[in-house]
């Protein structure tokens, strides 16, 4: 019986990890967005290189929720306590 409280809680804190990154990927993109808008508002003619800045930037946040959840799934997967 200990071993599905043990499961159980390993998916609950990996679905936590998920969520907590996807949700602070979510407004890390939303602030990069913001500023390059701005950006472009006060420098129409840098806006291939802002949007590709901007693209690059987003990227790299993204990848943060992406590892997480490889790295939740495995720990769970993986768990040495069950």
């Amino acid at each position: 019986m200990e071993k599905v409280y043990i499961a159980v809680a390993s998916a609950l804190a990996a679905a936590l990890c998920v969520t907590v990154a996807a949700n602070s990927a979510a407004k890390g993109d939303a602030s990069v967005v913001t500023k390059a808008v701005e950006s472009v508002a006060r420098q129409p003619e840098a806006k291939n290189d802002i949007l590709m800045t901007m693209l690059i930037g987003i990227g790299l946040i993204e990848s943060i929720p992406i590892i997480a959840a490889v790295i939740a799934l495995a720990l769970v997967f993986a768990n040495p306590f069950i």
